[in-house]
């Protein structure tokens, strides 16, 4: 096996939509500095409701922007006031009578699920991931919990698609074997093709009023998952966004999603369903969390069984990958910086 140049690397991710924040976290002319991927960002919304996410520091003299304040759709700088627009071109440098051309760099933005979405690349080309099969439907969504991991994001998304691990880890003897489709470049669905012997009891059970139990994984950029599971008559939906945080740990967000019911009684069900989803996360979640604490990802020994990760790999090499200002590279940066102010300092006391 080729030691893979994108998949669990820390310097490298696949262009794409990464999530940032809950949407309820950002509140109408409010600015923050966030972090993604390495990369140090500002993100606002202006009075128009609109998100806007753009480089942290400003072209004139690198100042902060998560220093400065929100003007209607604008953001001015708190250092020497000059003012960029939702696009990032500067329209107003105060001690000018007009501003001098310069643009700020902004990033695609989008909110869905109820969550804060940035696009990595120049412009987006594919959609903020979704359900499959609920493409073209209506839906409700509920955030849970965020979980942080000791390891890279890739390295959670494969446990869903690891076989062996329902087994010894989860010890659920399912004999599960999995079918891919590429829907798209960025898109990749693992789908449950054959039901074994040794299924649990309560799977059992379900059989007796149901033959078809679907289980279903769809990975979107390397970075976000989508589960869908359970028998013909009730299908749960789960989305598992991440991304990369400082010291090659992983943040996921947890996101519920159901097919919208109408009226009241719909409404009920709405709730019910999330709140039956959440619970059947969590108890898989428990377990996994064990492992994905010490964990140190290495498959030097594939065998069959880990045929679907191995594929899964094989897609996120295929894409296209993206190199931003990196942790490491920040920190060496701010070291070489600090050994330059201390000789600056030294030659002035010198002199």
């Amino acid at each position: 096996m080729r030691k893979p140049k994108t998949f669990n690397n820390p310097e490298r991710f696949v262009e794409g939509w990464y999530w940032v924040m809950p949407s309820q976290n950002l509140r109408i002319g409010e600015v923050q500095p966030v972090t993604i991927l390495g990369r140090n960002l500002v993100i606002y919304r202006g009075q128009d409701k609109r998100v806007v996410i753009c480089d942290a520091y400003c072209p004139h003299m690198g100042a902060h922007l998560a220093e400065g304040k929100i003007e209607g759709n604008e953001l001015r700088c708190f250092f020497h006031h000059w003012k960029f627009d939702s696009q990032g071109i500067c329209t107003d440098i105060p001690c000018l009578d007009e501003p001098i051309p310069v643009k700020l760099k902004t990033w695609p933005t989008a909110e869905k699920y109820k969550m804060i979405w940035i696009w990595t690349g120049e412009a987006p080309h594919q959609p903020i991931p979704f359900v499959p099969e609920l493409e073209f439907q209506e839906y409700e969504s509920l955030l849970g919990s965020r979980i942080i991991t000791n390891c890279h994001p890739n390295v959670v998304m494969i446990n869903a698609i690891d076989a062996q691990h329902f087994s010894t880890v989860h010890q659920l003897p399912l004999d599960i074997f999995f079918e891919k489709a590429e829907l798209h470049q960025n898109a990749i669905t693992f789908t449950k093709y054959k039901r074994g012997n040794k299924d649990p009891f309560f799977v059992k059970c379900i059989h007796l009023f149901n033959k078809n139990i679907i289980y279903q994984i769809c990975y979107w950029y390397g970075s976000t998952f989508t589960l869908t599971v359970g028998p013909d008559f009730l299908h749960f939906y789960i989305m598992l966004a991440l991304h990369l945080l400082e010291n090659d740990k992983c943040e996921t967000q947890l996101i519920f999603i159901t097919k919208k019911r109408k009226g009241f009684t719909g409404w009920i069900i709405n709730r019910l369903v999330l709140w039956l989803t959440s619970v059947f996360v969590q108890y898989f979640v428990k377990d996994d969390a064990k492992v994905l604490r010490t964990i140190r990802f290495d498959l030097k020994t594939p065998i069959k069984a880990d045929q679907p990760i191995m594929q899964l790999i094989s897609h996120v090499e295929r894409q296209k990958p993206l190199m931003w200002e990196t942790w490491q590279l920040a920190r060496s940066r701010d070291v070489e910086l600090k050994e330059n102010q201390n000789k600056w300092r030294d030659d002035l006391t010198n002199d």
